[in-house]
């Protein structure tokens, strides 16, 4: 492995430089108030191994299939819940769970085409899943460009190591919105505009793909069938909308009406099988925090296999044994709030004084459905440069899956970590940092 200090200081500064110039940030909205911020970058990479890759790889791909097979038989046969592996009410009382998706077939029967699903390493050599991320799953723009700008001011990295190249994520992404296109239409980008967090993303992957970006407003029905009317107000059939617009934002005739993002009609011209939407609506139920729980045995009631990937140790407090487990050891675990995302409800008990610890144990008694606890995973530091010293700080990873066809897992993947030597917690939205994902290629 070939890396020395003086390439590693001087890409990171001159990478962060160029990202700003290209406006690579993301947006927290916080007390009301949107804040915009760069992503900041260091250069210090992430390398995983051809033979953790490998496991990795079909571990994800083996997760995604049974995680789109269970979204399949929930919104269709429930057998799953007559077979009682997952309780009827934790899927009906899941904020994700949305009842008029109800015998709605997506093109393929493909829900999630897009998941990101968040990892940690052992420090035991184990990699463990911490959240599956299906709705809408952002981030891997970031080590897209940040590459394509480390490759023109550092091109000695990768010439002198064997690192998978990960400029193929908008090929992925393409072929798999053609896929589900249909031959219907072109496909479009759905962004709700500038003042989201990941518009910058959005507009990136538009112009990666050669897919065509589309504002509130520039998509209407005719006859159950979608259009897009752009600068020129030309009527164009749309086959696949690629929407990064929530669930209940992305049809005011069907879910809140209030709405401005949306496209009334929408999810009549979904259910008619007139248009493919990528990310499918009602994806939240099968990445709801109580579900992950889950997903080892929805592996094997699926598929028939072992899980590969393994959870972090899980407790659900909605079962007696588990929530009796929960009381005893609040003080040691992880308290995670299920309807929470971006590392916000997330708790350890042991930073809380003791009045507080008492406030989330009688949280946990009165709304068992609310929570899951987690054993706190003593995951690897990675190293990364704080002005010209080498740190270490904690970090995660959040892999690429694409399905359309096939299962396909992006050779790269978005590394987060804490700027703050005393945190577990990785999120954009906390204050983290990313860096590139190195996979090696032998």
């Amino acid at each position: 492995m070939s890396i020395n200090m003086v390439d590693l200081t001087g890409s990171r500064d001159t990478v962060n430089k160029w990202m700003e110039r290209f406006g690579v940030r993301f947006g927290v909205y916080k007390h009301g108030v949107f804040n915009e911020q760069l992503f900041p970058f260091d250069s210090v990479p992430r390398i995983i191994s051809k033979k953790d890759w490998d496991y990795l790889e079909r571990g994800l791909r083996q997760r995604v299939k049974a995680l789109n097979l269970f979204l399949w038989d929930i919104y269709h046969d429930k057998k799953i819940i007559r077979d009682q592996v997952v309780p009827e009410e934790f899927v009906y009382s899941s904020k994700g769970y949305m009842p008029e998706c109800e015998m709605v077939s997506p093109q393929g029967g493909v829900y999630a085409h897009i998941a990101g699903i968040d990892l940690v390493e052992g420090k035991n050599g184990q990699w463990y899943v911490l959240e599956d991320n299906l709705r809408i799953p952002s981030g891997a723009s970031y080590p897209m460009i940040a590459r394509t700008i480390t490759r023109k001011v550092a091109p000695s990295l990768y010439a002198s190591n064997a690192i998978a190249d990960n400029r193929d994520y908008a090929v992925l992404l393409r072929e798999m919105m053609d896929q589900m296109a249909a031959d219907r239409g072109i496909s479009v980008i759905f962004t709700p505009g500038r003042f989201n967090s990941a518009f910058f993303e959005h507009s990136y992957l538009a112009e990666k793909t050669g897919a065509t970006l589309a504002y509130p407003g520039d998509l209407f029905i005719e006859n159950d069938m979608v259009y897009y009317a752009g600068m020129y107000k030309e009527k164009t059939r749309v086959g696949c909308i690629y929407r990064r617009v929530s669930d209940e934002y992305m049809d005011p005739l069907t879910f809140e009406a209030s709405s401005l993002l949306g496209i009334p009609g929408v999810m009549q011209a979904y259910k008619a099988g007139n248009v493919a939407l990528v990310n499918g609506i009602g994806n939240g139920v099968a990445d709801d925090k109580g579900i992950y729980y889950f997903v080892p045995k929805m592996v094997e009631y699926y598929l028939g296999e072992q899980s590969i990937l393994q959870n972090a140790p899980t407790y659900l407090p909605y079962y007696e044994a588990d929530r009796k487990y929960v009381l005893e050891h609040l003080n040691q675990l992880v308290i995670k709030d299920v309807s929470e995302a971006g590392g916000y409800g997330v708790v350890f008990g042991s930073a809380l004084e003791a009045d507080k610890l008492e406030e989330l144990r009688q949280l946990v008694i009165d709304q068992p459905r609310r929570w899951i606890a987690q054993e706190v995973i003593d995951f690897k530091d990675l190293e990364i440069l704080e002005g010209e010293e080498l740190v270490w700080r904690k970090a995660d990873l959040r892999a690429f899956v694409i399905s359309g066809r096939e299962t396909k897992v992006w050779r790269s993947g978005l590394t987060r970590f804490s700027r703050n030597p005393d945190s577990f917690v990785v999120n954009s939205s906390q204050g983290g940092g990313f860096k590139d994902t190195w996979v090696m290629t032998e």
